[in-house]
């Protein structure tokens, strides 16, 4: 593995993987989750919306919670943190209200 230890962990902390936005959207996507197969597409949705509320915020000005790391390399890491999110509120949805 190559690159400095603190992209490393900005990228698997707040900026990637552990993203508050990406968490929230994809858990509220696989809620709407129909069938198993569109936690990705839930994944995916949330990745790329997260990334660009993210850049909304740094365009404002408003103050970061996580160091700045590329879009290109946070985005598998939020695509993966919004799809394990999506999954656990499919399942626990399943689990609740099973089907008729």
């Amino acid at each position: 593995m190559s690159g400095s230890p603190d992209t490393w962990a900005s990228l698997i902390g707040l900026a990637g993987l552990l993203n508050p936005v990406a968490l929230l959207i994809g858990g509220a996507l696989g809620w709407y989750a129909d069938a198993r197969v569109k936690i990705g597409v839930a994944a995916f949705g949330a990745a790329f919306i997260s990334l660009v509320f993210d850049t909304a915020l740094r365009l404002s000005g408003a103050p970061q919670l996580a160091p700045e790391v590329g879009a290109l390399a946070a985005f598998p890491f939020r695509f993966i943190g919004a799809g394990v999110a999506a999954a656990i509120v499919f399942s626990l949805r399943r689990a609740i209200k099973p089907r008729r």
